[in-house]
C-alpha cells in the first residue's frame, strides 16, 4: 500500500483535523477505508482529494448535504455541467439574499445608533426602546 496516507497526514494535507475525517465517514462523504492489520485507517490519495473538494465546498458556502449532491453529480457518469450549473446558480441566488437581508439588518442598526447619542440611561436609549417596541415588518 505505497499510495496510501495515514489519518494524520491525511487530516493535515487537506487543511481539516482528524475529527472532521472521521465526521465526513460517518456522514459518507468520504468512504471509509480499509485498515492494516494494526487497525490504523489508510486513504487512497483520492481521499485527498475528496476531503479537498468537501473543503473548497464548504468555502463557498455550500452545506455538506449540498456537498454530497455535487459528489454524486461528479461520478455520474450520465451527469452533465448544467446540473452542476444549476446548482451554482441556485447557491448565488440564496446568497443574494442573504447578502440583501444582512444589508437591511445594518441599515436598520445604523439608522438605531444615528438616533442614540450614548448619553441617556438604558430605560431612555433609543435602541433598547426601539427593540421593545413592536413594529409590524
Amino acid at each position: 500500500m505505497s499510495d496510501t496516507i495515514q489519518i494524520g497526514q491525511l487530516a493535515r494535507r487537506a487543511g481539516v483535523s482528524v475529527q472532521t475525517v472521521r465526521y465526513y465517514e460517518r456522514r459518507g462523504l468520504l468512504p471509509e477505508p480499509p485498515r492494516t492489520a494494526s487497525r490504523y485507517r489508510v486513504y487512497p490519495e483520492e481521499a485527498l482529494t475528496r476531503l479537498r473538494f468537501i473543503r473548497r465546498a464548504k468555502e463557498l458556502g455550500f452545506t455538506l448535504t449540498e456537498t454530497e449532491e455535487l459528489l454524486s453529480l461528479r461520478a455520474e457518469p450520465g451527469a452533465s455541467c448544467a446540473e452542476v450549473l444549476a446548482r451554482a446558480n441556485e447557491k448565488i441566488a440564496r446568497i443574494e439574499r442573504k447578502i440583501a437581508d444582512l444589508e437591511a439588518m445594518r441599515q436598520a442598526l445604523l439608522a438605531l445608533a444615528d438616533q442614540c447619542r450614548g448619553n441617556a440611561t438604558p430605560t431612555r436609549c433609543p435602541i433598547l426602546r426601539a427593540l421593545e417596541d413592536e413594529v409590524e415588518r
